[in-house]
């Protein structure tokens, strides 16, 4: 976490400080009009360049999981940049209108326009275009503040935010053309010109690739479902696929799945360990929104799926004597397939205590959780928050006294992880290397 937000924060620093290496007196300019001009080509940079990155982002490209801690933390930073690029739009339009509507409205004058003596071609060429860019640059800002709007809001159907959010490709290149005619033509042979023009040209690419549907396509397996069962008590779908092509994954790692083209890939925690001479697959899908509450009655054995994957870095791997893991309601899923890759791989024997905290109940769901914890050396520890309370720190300390040597994963409710974080970091515990959150939120 700390990792993309310094990340996020070194994206702006690096383009303002490339910009004020292309403009060495910004600091000395005076009068609304040449102060304007300065802050509408910054604002203009800054949200061109948290757009053109979230482009590369929303690529979910495989090299940049490692750095970034995973996929699950890419598409957060994927959404800080979209909200930057939110903001810094909305203050490159009120940079832009606000000095025309004081000039309406008699406040100050405008000062005299350059004649445009002595351009190159290119440069008079482009100060040609000036309005018909700014047309297309303001009528893309309107759409881009709706659509990103759109996006943010969590109760807005997620078929639907699919299908809109491919639009912001359209809007993307629509500011790319607004960028190549508006930015001072000076700065294309500077440094902050350089790293402007590479990534308008990595944020294209990205968005052909979302309107010609090719995101994640060379990751994708088509398979059956081999198997569904259905949890009443925790309102969950257990979906089994077989998938002959399915390269393998790791215990906490998640795949994209779908058997409707038109719903659009919805991200699942696999919650079974990769067996090459079984290529089975399975995933429990909790009822969160209108899509996963319908599975259960739409999905058939025997219908096609497909998967892509596998995607994060929510895999247990560390040098730490001991773990301690806890799943928050559904944040099960990742301890599940976990638990059956240590029944089958006996020699990752270090101690763990699992602490499973749920407000929904199934025994049949819990039986099954206990039976694969049976056939490993994991300590188990199940509270139901009406029976036993809420799982606090000082729980997690009692139960495990050397905690201080352990490391750990969790997968659970935002509000939940957090509590955790700031408590064993009260107690002096290293959150930032040593507790490790799947941050399953794609929105």
């Amino acid at each position: 976490m700390r990792r993309i937000t310094w990340v996020f924060w070194l994206i702006l620093a690096v383009l303002t400080v490339l910009w004020l290496l292309a403009e060495p007196g910004a600091f000395g300019t005076h009068g609304i009009f040449p102060v304007r001009t300065l802050l509408v080509q910054l604002t203009g940079i800054l949200a061109i360049g948290c757009m053109s990155l979230a482009m590369l982002l929303a690529l979910r490209p495989r090299w940049l999981e490692g750095w970034l801690g995973g996929l699950d933390k890419m598409y957060r930073l994927h959404k800080w940049l979209g909200i930057g690029a939110l903001v810094l739009s909305v203050l490159h339009w009120l940079v832009t209108k606000g000095p025309k509507w004081a000039v309406g409205w008699g406040w100050i004058t405008r000062p005299a326009k350059d004649g445009g003596a002595n351009l190159s071609t290119l440069e008079a060429f482009l100060r040609g275009q000036r309005g018909l860019a700014e047309s297309i640059g303001e009528w893309a800002f309107y759409a881009a503040v709706l659509l990103i709007a759109l996006a943010l809001i969590k109760r807005f159907p997620y078929r639907l935010f699919y299908q809109s959010h491919r639009l912001l490709a359209l809007v993307y290149l629509a500011l790319v053309v607004h960028s190549l005619v508006l930015l001072t033509f000076s700065y294309w042979t500077t440094p902050v010109g350089w790293v402007t023009a590479a990534l308008l040209a990595v944020g294209s690419w990205g968005a052909l690739q979302s309107l010609l549907r090719r995101i994640g396509t060379g990751r994708r397996v088509s398979g059956r479902i081999t198997g569904l069962h259905y949890f009443p008590g925790v309102r969950s779908l257990q979906v089994d696929a077989r998938v002959p092509g399915w390269p393998g994954h790791q215990p906490g790692q998640f795949a994209f799945a779908t058997s409707d083209r038109s719903e659009g890939f919805h991200p699942y925690t696999i919650a079974s360990c990769w067996q090459p001479q079984n290529p089975q697959i399975t995933f429990i899908v909790k009822e969160l929104g209108d899509h996963t509450r319908a599975l259960h009655e739409r999905l058939r054995v025997g219908a096609e799926v497909t998967v892509e994957g596998p995607y994060g870095c929510f895999t247990f791997d560390d040098d730490r004597r001991r773990q301690i893991w806890i799943g928050g309601g559904i944040g099960v899923t990742p301890f599940i397939a976990r638990l059956r890759h240590l029944a089958s791989h006996p020699q990752d024997n270090r101690p763990v205590d699992f602490f499973h905290s749920t407000a929904e109940v199934d025994e049949e769901a819990l039986a099954r959780l206990a039976e694969d914890a049976s056939h490993t050396q994991v300590q188990m520890h199940l509270l139901i928050s009406s029976r036993d309370g809420y799982l606090t720190g000082e729980r997690i300390r009692a139960a495990v006294p050397d905690w201080q040597e352990a490391s750990i994963w969790f997968c659970g409710p935002a509000g939940f992880a957090q509590a955790l974080r700031e408590d064993f970091a009260r107690h002096g515990f290293d959150v930032h290397r040593h507790f490790h959150q799947e941050m399953f939120d794609m929105r």
